[in-house]
């Protein structure tokens, strides 16, 4: 066998499919830190004012669901687009 023929055999192209997994890959980034900052936000109020822990947990849901919206609408992206 020849350096040109291994060579050739062991390259791979990426497909629409593995570009779509890729961008899907780079948009759960900001949701995942935008929760993280969320949920941490949220420790920092309930520890401050504990009387407040049922307002501040029910935005915290609303925050993390929006957030989160995020990473649906890049998987769908993905999908059309990939």
């Amino acid at each position: 066998m020849s350096l040109a023929y291994l060579a050739q055999e062991t390259t791979s192209t990426v497909t629409g499919a593995g570009y779509g997994a890729i961008g899907y890959g780079l948009a759960a980034i900001g949701p995942g830190i935008g929760i993280g900052i969320v949920v941490g936000k949220a420790i920092e109020g309930i520890a401050r004012q504990p009387e407040l822990q049922g307002t501040i947990r029910t935005n915290m849901f609303l925050g993390i669901a929006f957030t989160e919206a995020l990473a649906l609408i890049g998987i769908v992206a993905g999908f059309l687009f990939g």
